[in-house]
């Protein structure tokens, strides 16, 4: 996984983006690592989950992260599904510039 830390430094504040590659599961929040799989009855499940209500979520090893607002028109055809993820995270939310399946 290649990381690049960007730190900016402006009127006092401290601000930290990394952008990455990620791989990882597109879960819901209610179910989070339950479905990290990526079967068919998880899939169902996340669409399921996310079509009442839920967050999507990203998982990625024991690790649960969530996204912003911006990333979800990128993943809605990604739910329950392993991805390949580019982008940023600031705490534990992730931005997506892209996502794919991943080629193996």
């Amino acid at each position: 996984m290649n990381k690049i830390v960007l730190t900016i430094l402006t009127t006092g504040a401290l601000f930290t983006a990394s952008a990455a590659k990620w791989t990882g599961t597109i879960s819901d929040a209610k179910c989070g690592k339950a479905h990290a799989d990526a079967s068919e009855k998880s899939q169902a499940c996340v669409k399921k989950c996310t079509g009442a209500g839920q967050a999507a979520v990203f998982v990625v090893g024991d690790k649960v992260y969530t996204f912003d607002a911006k990333s979800a028109d990128k993943i809605k055809a990604h739910l329950g599904h392993k991805v390949e993820i580019n982008g940023s995270m600031k705490g534990d939310v992730v931005t997506v510039k892209s996502v794919k399946m991943p080629t193996s």
